[in-house]
């Protein structure tokens, strides 16, 4: 993965620490390679990736990855207290945007919170060039649906969901949103 991909994903990830609690256990949709669960070793009680790009179950003390979409790959009965999604939701298709709130609410535990990074409708113009010089990967950039990230808080609303946490970063061109179950 080259250096600026590591560098704006682990940026994600620290947007992110602040709302997960010593000894949460999180459902990380989109995980790549579970790098989330590694740097919050020592917090985290347990981390369950999905991801569709897994071609095989793996599973360490620390965490489980499984291959496959979200909701379908997430084992019957799992509970999470965080559900990440971190530059996943522009890449869910409008017709199941729809229902993602609610497929959430039933994973999370009372109380539980979904942290949510999204990029500003300009960034695909910016990923564009950069994988054209080579310098990000965005392998998986041609499956972005124009999300209009003002759209987020509509997706996670009352009576199921409170926005606890809305904010720009990295020079407006990310989105972070933060929402706790009802």
């Amino acid at each position: 993965m080259p250096a600026l991909d590591i560098y704006l994903r682990d940026q994600r990830f620290l947007k992110a620490r602040p709302f997960v609690r010593q000894g949460d256990v999180v459902l990380d949709i989109g995980c790549e390679d579970g790098a989330l669960f590694e740097s919050m070793k020592g917090v985290i009680k347990h981390g369950i990736g999905i991801d569709p790009l897994i071609t095989d179950i793996q599973e360490t003390p620390l965490f489980t990855l499984l291959p496959g979409l979200f909701p379908e790959a997430v084992p019957a009965g799992t509970k999470a207290d965080v559900i990440t999604m971190l530059a996943v939701l522009e890449h869910i298709p409008p017709a199941e945007q729809a229902r993602l709130g609610k497929l959430c609410y039933d994973h999370l535990n009372p109380k539980g919170r979904v942290v949510i990074t999204v990029p500003s409708p300009q960034v695909d113009q910016i990923l564009h060039v950069l994988q054209a010089i080579k310098v990000v990967q965005a392998e998986t950039l041609h499956e972005h649906y124009g999300f209009d990230v003002r759209q987020t808080p509509s997706l996670f609303t009352a009576p199921l969901f409170r926005m606890l946490h809305a904010r720009q970063f990295q020079l407006g061109l990310n989105n972070l949103f933060v929402f706790e179950r009802l």
